[in-house]
């Protein structure tokens, strides 16, 4: 029997609790940001029908042919842990009868997986933050997702951040503009990657995302989407343009960029982080006016977005501007003694029920060690407690991180005293 030690799987990872601290935090602000547009939060399950992501994503693209973890159950389905949230949100909603005219604003967190290669940012089970609009044409809806996302980074003090905004158009422009791009391309097929020369018969719009320096040469020459759109799809973007000039919000036009799931249409965007390479995208969305129909509902609009939070939590440690947390704990208490452990303990109890975080000393130890335990904890304050002193119903209390004297008080006033020093703390921050 093989006794070694068990590692995790690669490129899924351990998050432990001195990462959680940052976790919370960014988790935290999400869901404050997204109570101030208005949107509802969405669970849905880690495993759904395969179908589901083979008819939405594309069976041409990268995660369906290549990163899905896919498998058949005892039942003989086949089923896909899911890869993305979009999908699963629209057929929570058709599911349930949610879609059809009606407009929906929710938002998802949760662990996705892709088997593709580990780097920094990009693992195999990731983490994604997404929002869903679903029932707007106008882009109004577009601005407004938008928006969301650029008040999510201000909230997490992030910099540097840039927007690039694209339209695919319409299926009839972009099947017009295809078929230009397709020629083109095939004109200098001899020029391009290996990549890119099996994408351009399954999808060829896919070779504007191309990496290899040589294909992104031949590219500034390409037909362009712009020169291909019909005046519906123009005054849709163009309004969008000017909704985010009056919000303030600076973008960059990028006439090659798309997206890499197969529904979406119209405009799509990326937040970047400029100069980091291929690894720059932060989060990226756009419209996808034809997926709920794809999936078996009523034709309906939407847009959204999707931000991974281990490339957002990189972000906000790189830029070292993330806000300082609370201590992990309010109160240490350390016990000498059997008396003192069972009075101690017991104390915990009423100091959490007002709201205290606390922590009792276990396993012992002599006062030096547990003070020094109780500082390294974070903690504010320590209780001491000792056998001798509680015959006079005394205990100590010494501030941890404030110049302030011990304090001896009885026992029965510990409480109050402590809640009433915690609110001072607090107030004073």
């Amino acid at each position: 029997m093989n006794s070694g030690i068990i590692q995790s799987v690669r490129g899924m990872n351990d998050i432990l609790p001195t990462a959680s601290e940052t976790w919370r935090y960014v988790e935290q602000t999400i869901h404050e940001v997204v109570a101030l547009y208005g949107y509802g939060e969405i669970r849905t399950p880690i495993v759904e029908k395969t179908e589901l992501f083979s008819r939405s994503i594309g069976e041409q693209t990268d995660i369906v042919e290549k990163e899905m973890y896919t498998f058949v159950d005892r039942n003989q389905d086949s089923l896909t842990l899911r890869p993305e949230g979009t999908a699963s949100c629209i057929r929570a909603g058709i599911s349930h009868g949610l879609l059809y005219n009606s407009t929906q604003r929710w938002w998802y967190l949760g662990p996705m997986f892709r088997h593709e290669r580990p780097q920094k940012g990009r693992y195999r089970q990731f983490h994604q933050f997404g929002v869903e609009a679903i029932g707007w044409p106008g882009p109004d809806i577009d601005s407004e997702v938008i928006s969301l996302g650029h008040a999510l980074w201000r909230a997490l003090g992030l910099v540097g951040l840039r927007l690039e905004i694209n339209t695919l158009g319409s299926l009839e422009s972009r099947r017009q503009y295809t078929d230009a791009l397709k020629i083109f391309l095939s004109d200098n097929y001899s020029d391009l990657d290996e990549a890119s020369t099996f994408r351009l018969d399954q999808n060829p719009l896919r070779i504007l995302d191309s990496k290899d320096p040589n294909t992104k040469a031949l590219l500034s020459n390409a037909p362009v989407m712009g020169d291909y759109l019909t005046a519906e799809d123009k005054a849709h973007f163009d309004l969008l343009c000017r909704q985010l000039d009056i919000l303030r919000i600076d973008y960059h036009i990028n006439n090659r960029l798309v997206r890499g799931l197969d529904y979406y249409t119209g405009a799509v965007f990326e937040w970047i982080v400029p100069g980091e390479g291929s690894q720059n995208s932060v989060c990226g969305g756009g419209r996808y006016d034809n997926l709920v129909q794809q999936l078996g509902g009523s034709s309906t609009p939407a847009a959204g977005f999707a931000c991974g939070l281990e490339r957002l939590i990189n972000l906000v440690e790189e830029q070292q501007n993330r806000r300082q947390s609370d201590a992990v704990v309010d109160i240490w208490m350390v016990l000498l003694g059997e008396s003192a452990t069972l009075t101690g303990h017991a104390l915990a109890e009423d100091l959490r029920r007002k709201g205290m975080r606390v922590i009792c000393n276990c396993g012992g130890g002599t006062i030096g060690k547990q003070l020094r335990r109780a500082d390294q904890s974070g903690a504010h304050y320590a209780v001491i407690i000792g056998d001798k002193e509680l015959e006079s119903n005394a205990i100590t209390i010494k501030g941890l991180r404030i110049a302030e004297e011990q304090s001896g008080i009885p026992l029965e006033k510990a409480v109050d005293f402590l809640d009433a020093q915690l609110k001072n703390v607090t107030t004073s921050r």
